[in-house]
């Protein structure tokens, strides 16, 4: 079945390793703090979903902090999607609330040069005029997210972090931001740290410079995330170490396997005790700090929902697939055929060399690059061959393998909307367990829920009101569900 790609959403823990030398100085701690999750800023979130967005612009080691120059800069939790803090950039610093994101590389704030942005009028705006520091560059620029596209153009002048003033730094002023998510957005801008190899134009991270420049003391950051929902502090970002009061027990390592994003290999995703088959052979997966949603593949997704009782589109051509072609995909799966070959065998999907290549990182956490399982009947059998081939392990029956399949089809999730489950249900529902670096972390599924007290919405096929519940989706449709920000 080769490599599935997994975006995984950022829990308590983030390891850093840097290529670059050591350096000599103490460490800045950025805190967080929370912010209660209020009904209509839910609804504003989902409305600006609505217009296409795909992530919200929104980690330790055992190992002992330095005493050194400690400086706590407060971050707020918008959503517990959202996560930012304050940087200065000039000279005098001019402030900006930027999230922290480990899945871009560049910084980014909007410039006063943004005319024609509705969002740039909603945020603060970086003066070039008012720098004693800055340096033109002048290099024209475009960043696409999920979320929408920002473009502009290349300046140069310090940034502050905390007490930390890092000298020279590249970074966009942006003058355009082609997305609902930048006006509603409670941050002004980005800054990535992620690798230099998903830099856009090439430019150093502010991180890579933080240690080049002698800032910090050792080549880590970290994430501590608040697991108290009523707690004034949603956590920190620490540059340099990591504070040993905010975990328990050891840590897991996982070597980076490929640099850009944080990419590691993950293994099996189990649903109460059961193997979903889908990671068992090896997934890769990335750490994310810019979201706190999780996203995989639709199968998977179909899965938990089945086994939560969430209901989402009933889809036809999924289950025309397993009625007509469930025979013969057995058949197939029996006889040994691989089963990336098996939909183009029977002619529902038409083999172009890339099909069955797993999608790049960076389409999965943004958006869904255009292949040929986009289209509804080929995707409808590809779910049906990983489906029937997970059965196939647990050595069920036929009737019972495509039984169970047919009801899976009902647990497709929305292509555009959320799944409605029964809220009253959410205590008995089973975990969901990610298995890395061989540690099961489990994740309660109660915990993944917003639910929207206002809203009420009639099951589709039982007669009783159902509360409106945020859950999981379709990673090609973004998946959504706020995962609580612990292990």
């Amino acid at each position: 079945m080769g490599y599935r790609y997994i975006f995984a959403a950022f829990c308590l823990w983030a390891v850093v390793v840097s290529l670059l030398p050591t350096s000599s100085h103490g460490l800045v701690r950025i805190g967080l703090k929370k912010r209660r999750l209020d009904v209509q800023s839910i609804n504003a979130a989902r409305t600006a979903r609505q217009e296409g967005i795909a992530k919200y612009g929104t980690k330790g080691l055992n190992y002992h902090m330095r005493n050194g120059g400690e400086d706590i800069v407060p971050l707020k939790n918008y959503l517990d999607a959202q996560y930012y803090g304050e940087i200065g950039i000039g000279s005098p610093p001019q402030q900006f609330t930027v999230i922290f994101d480990t899945g871009s590389s560049n910084l980014w704030v909007p410039s006063a040069k943004c005319y024609f942005s509705v969002a740039c009028y909603f945020h603060s705006k970086y003066k070039a005029s008012h720098s004693s520091t800055y340096t033109k560059n002048g290099k024209t620029c475009n960043i696409n997210y999920g979320s929408g596209s920002v473009s502009g153009f290349l300046s140069q002048d310090n940034v502050e972090v905390g007490d930390l003033i890092v000298k020279d730094q590249v970074f966009i002023e942006a003058t355009r931001e082609g997305s609902l998510t930048f006006v509603l957005a409670k941050f002004d801008g980005i800054l990535g740290l992620g690798f230099q190899e998903i830099s856009v134009g090439n430019v150093t991270p502010v991180w890579y410079d933080m240690v080049k420049q002698g800032l910090v003391d050792d080549e880590i950051f970290s994430f501590w995330l608040n697991r108290k929902p009523d707690a004034k502090e949603g956590g920190e970002i620490v540059f340099g170490g990591v504070d040993e009061r905010h975990f328990k027990g050891k840590h897991v390592y996982v070597p980076v396997t490929q640099k850009g994003y944080w990419q590691f290999d993950m293994g099996d995703i189990l649903i109460g005790n059961q193997s979903t088959g889908v990671c068992k052979g090896g997934c890769a997966a990335i750490v994310d700090s810019g979201t706190s949603l999780l996203a995989g593949p639709t199968s998977v997704v179909a899965e938990i929902n089945y086994a939560i009782g969430a209901e989402g589109v009933v889809s036809t051509e999924c289950k025309q697939v397993v009625s007509q072609y469930g025979d013969l995909i057995w058949d197939l799966l029996i006889a040994g055929v691989k089963p990336g070959k098996i939909c183009s065998q029977i002619g529902l999907c038409i083999f172009n060399g890339t099909q069955h290549v797993s999608p790049g990182i960076k389409t999965v956490v943004e958006k869904a690059n255009k292949k040929l399982g986009d289209d509804v009947v080929c995707t409808a059998c590809e779910l049906t061959v990983i489906w029937v081939q997970n059965q196939l392990k647990q050595k069920r029956t036929k009737e019972r393998v495509l039984n169970y399949v047919t009801q899976l089809c009902e647990s497709t999730p929305s292509p555009m909307g959320e799944s409605v489950v029964d809220c009253n249900n959410i205590a008995n529902m089973p975990s969901l367990t990610f298995t890395i670096g061989e540690k099961p972390f489990t994740l309660s599924l109660s915990s993944m829920f917003w639910k929207l007290g206002m809203e009420l919405l009639r099951s589709a096929s039982a007669a009783s009101w159902l509360w409106m519940c945020r859950l999981l989706e379709d990673s090609r449709r973004h998946i959504h569900g706020g995962l609580p920000h612990s292990v």
